[in-house]
C-alpha cells in the first residue's frame, strides 16, 4: 500500500503523544496519532522524572504546575536491617520530581489537540515511518515478530496513593525488607506540592502477596502499608483504588526494520524495553527514546539532509545510541533487584553494610547523585 502519512505512531500513552508534539515542530511533516481509547478507570501511579526529561516535556509545553511536579528534596532508603542511604538535593530543583500521571495525561491530550499537523483516530494507516509507541503488550511489536529478551522477577508491582498524618516534607522514601515470601520494596513518593501529604504508593512484592493486598479491606491493607513504611510518616488513610502488574525486565533485540518498500517501522518506550520499578527510570528512558528519535529524524548533519525518514541507517544510529546509553541503567536496576532478592544471610549482611558505606563514601555517591539527576 502507498503510504499516506509522512509518520504513524502507534500508542498514544505519555511517549507517543510527547513524540507525536515534538515531530509535529517539524514543517510539513504530517503526524498520525493512531490511540485507542484510555479506560475508565483513573491512573494512579506517579513517575519520578530527572532533568532532562523536565526540559522535554517543558519545550513542548507541557510540565505541570508545581501542585502536580512536586522536586524530591530528600530520599532516604533503607535495607532489611541497619543499612541506610539518604541523598540531599542541592537545589530547590530537587534530585527529582514526583509527577501526577493524569495531570500530564491532560496536558499532553490538549497540546496534540492544538496542533493542525496532528490527526488523531483509532486505527493506524499505512506511513513512511511507523512508530510503535504501545507499551509493554504491544500488538504491533508482536504482529511484526520481534524477538524479545524478557527476565521475570517473580514480582508485582502494587500502586495507590496514600493520605499521611503528617507531610512528606518533599522525601521519597524507600524500603527493602526481607519477609516470609521474599524480599519487598515499598516506595512512598511526594505528590500535591512541598506541603502535600499525599504520596505515591508503589510496593514491590511476590504475585501471590501482592494480589493479596489489592483484595484486602481497606483497614487490613493500610494496617500491612503502615508496617511496612515504619510507620514513618503516621496513620495512613486511602485516596484511591490499588493496582497491580507483573515485573520483568524486558528488551527488543531488534529496534527498527521495514514493513514494505518505502515503509520502515521502529520501536520506542516500554514497547522496547522495560526495567524493575525501584530507581523510577522507566518513563525517563521512554522520554529519552523521544528526545533521540527526533533528534536523528531531524537529520541537522549537513550530509544527512537527503535522507528519507524511513532510512534505514538513521533508524539503526537511533537503535544503536539508546542501546549503549541504556545498557549501565539496565544492569544497575536489574543488579540492584537481584542483590536485594537474594535469600542468602551473608548477602544481605553484605549488602546492607554496603548502603552505609556508600552513604559514607562522599565523592561515589556525589557522582552518583549528579548522573541519577541529570539523566546522562
Amino acid at each position: 500500500m502507498t503510504a499516506s502519512w509522512d509518520i504513524c505512531i502507534r500508542g498514544g500513552g505519555l511517549v507517543g503523544r510527547t513524540l507525536a508534539l515534538l515531530l509535529s515542530q517539524t514543517p510539513r511533516v504530517r503526524v498520525l496519532l493512531a490511540e485507542q481509547a484510555s479506560g475508565a478507570t483513573p491512573d494512579v501511579r506517579a513517575y519520578a522524572l530527572n532533568e532532562a526529561s523536565r526540559t522535554l516535556l517543558s519545550s513542548v509545553g507541557c510540565w505541570p504546575a508545581e501542585p502536580h511536579a512536586t522536586p524530591v528534596q530528600t530520599m532516604h532508603v533503607w535495607g532489611d536491617t541497619h543499612g541506610q542511604v539518604r541523598f540531599e538535593s542541592p537545589s530547590p530543583l530537587g534530585l527529582t520530581t514526583i509527577v501526577d500521571v493524569p495531570v500530564l495525561e491532560d496536558l499532553l491530550d490538549q497540546a496534540v489537540n492544538q496542533r493542525p499537523n496532528i490527526t488523531r483516530q483509532p486505527d493506524p494507516a499505512p506511513a513512511t515511518l511507523t512508530i510503535v509507541c504501545e507499551g509493554r503488550q504491544s500488538t504491533s511489536r508482536d504482529q511484526l515478530g520481534v524477538d524479545m529478551e524478557r527476565l521475570p522477577y517473580h514480582q508485582h508491582a502494587l500502586a495507590c496513593r496514600v493520605r499521611t498524618a503528617q507531610p512528606h516534607r518533599q522525601q521519597a522514601l524507600q524500603w527493602f525488607s526481607a519477609t516470609p515470601h521474599g524480599t519487598d520494596i515499598v516506595a512512598l513518593l511526594p505528590l500535591e506540592g512541598p506541603e502535600g501529604s499525599l504520596s505515591a504508593v508503589i510496593w514491590s512484592t511476590s504475585p501471590e502477596h501482592a494480589r493479596s493486598l489489592q483484595t484486602r479491606d481497606e483497614a487490613a491493607f493500610y494496617t500491612a502499608l503502615q508496617e511496612a513504611t515504619h510507620h514513618h510518616l503516621g496513620e495512613l488513610s486511602c485516596v484511591s483504588a490499588r493496582a497491580v502488574w507483573p515485573l520483568q525486565l524486558q528488551r527488543a533485540h531488534t529496534w527498527c526494520g521495514e514493513f514494505a518498500p518505502g515503509q520502515a517501522w521502529v520501536l520506542a518506550g516500554d514497547a522496547a524495553h522495560g526495567i524493575h520499578p525501584l530507581a523510577g527510570q522507566g518513563l525517563n528512558l521512554g522520554l529519552a527514546d523521544v528526545a533521540e528519535l527526533a533528534r536523528v529524524l531531524a537529520r541537522t548533519a549537513a550530509n544527512d539532509q537527503w535522507r528519507a525518514l524511513n532510512d534505514r541507517h538513521l533508524l539503526r544510529r537511533y537503535e544503536r545510541a539508546r542501546k549503549a546509553d541504556m545498557q549501565a541503567t539496565w544492569l544497575a536496576c536489574d543488579g540492584l533487584q537481584r542483590l536485594f532478592s537474594h535469600p542468602n544471610a551473608s548477602v544481605q549482611s553484605l549488602r546492607n553494610w554496603g548502603l552505609s558505606a556508600f552513604d559514607r563514601c562522599g565523592p561515589v555517591k556525589q557522582w552518583t547523585l549528579q548522573h541519577a539527576m541529570s539523566g546522562q
